[in-house]
């Protein structure tokens, strides 16, 4: 692949989104803001967050959602800047909606119920105008937390544990004809499918599966899973750590290829262009921004796309 960079002066970028207008909106992990970057690559923050802004994506109403993670520590060494567990102000995760045209924001949700939420990571929205999003949870030196998967409404009146347990849940997207919704867990390297019978419900699989999904695929040895997007024909692109790149899996989970990128901390996908025919990737360690052509269109995202 040949990789152009858009920028890099990224901190710690995730959550991409290409905007209509050719400026794509990331967050920054570590600076705790929205940030938008322009084509040409100038970077301007549109809202400081606080915590930790982690996945981004468009509502119905034009506001952008975003999953809080309440904050990481962080080391910087060999492959650039990383996080490393529960930030010392970590005050809990949380959804804040932010006017991208003012830059005012709120806190939607905190709880998921009487579930606190912990690290809220990735999110995709529905053609009905909910949300699901992954708790991955935090990581401390003695304990971590077990992960789920939550869905909610724009409107502040219900939000939802839906898929538990899993083991650092992170990337989440929807299938083209939204009768599956894939999870990616991070520290096991699987992609997860469950199937979807109406908006925030699921079919949950029986035993031995051990939280009500099938097992999409897995890959060998030292690599972990972060967010992913879907490609137009329902292949599953997962921003890969470790061995960075982009793993896409196909929709059955036979066939799994490996795209390399230069940054061990490839942490995101998504696709923008005519015909979402380029794909932007975040490089995190690095805090770049790049693009690369891609042999298959992305998914139309629902609000953004279509």
């Amino acid at each position: 692949m040949n990789y152009r960079t858009i920028t890099d002066q990224l901190d710690f970028p995730e959550g991409p989104i290409a905007m209509p207008d050719g400026s794509f909106v990331v967050v920054e992990i570590r600076r705790r803001t929205l940030s938008r970057v322009s084509a040409t690559g100038e970077v301007s923050i549109i809202a400081e967050l606080g915590g930790g802004p982690n996945g981004a994506a468009i509502g119905p109403d034009g506001y952008c959602y975003v999953c809080n993670n309440g904050g990481f520590e962080w080391a910087t060494g060999d492959g650039g800047t990383r996080p490393i567990g529960q930030a010392v102000d970590y005050t809990g995760g949380r959804i804040d909606r932010v006017d991208l045209n003012t830059g005012e924001w709120d806190t939607l949700y905190s709880h998921g119920g009487d579930v606190r939420l912990k690290g809220p990571n990735d999110i995709v929205f529905d053609k009905e105008g909910g949300f699901w999003f992954t708790d991955l949870g935090k990581r401390r030196d003695e304990d971590m937390d077990i992960g789920g998967v939550f869905y909610a409404t724009i409107d502040g009146t219900h939000c939802e544990r839906v898929i538990h347990p899993l083991i650092t849940p992170n990337g989440i997207g929807l299938s083209p004809t939204e009768d599956e919704v894939y999870v990616a867990e991070t520290a096991t390297g699987r992609v997860w499918s469950f199937e979807v019978t109406a908006p925030g419900r699921i079919a949950k699989q029986d035993f031995p599966s051990p939280n009500g999904g099938s097992l999409l695929a897995g890959v060998p040895g030292f690599q972990n899973f972060d967010s992913l997007a879907v490609d137009i024909e329902g292949n599953v692109c997962v921003a890969t750590l470790m061995n960075g790149g982009i793993t896409v899996i196909s929709p059955d989970g036979r066939q799994v290829e490996h795209i390399p990128a230069p940054d061990i901390y490839t942490t995101n996908i998504c696709f923008g262009g005519e015909g979402l025919k380029t794909a932007y990737l975040t490089l995190s360690g690095t805090g770049k921004l790049v693009s690369t052509d891609w042999p298959t269109a992305g998914l139309p995202l629902n609000f953004l796309n279509k």
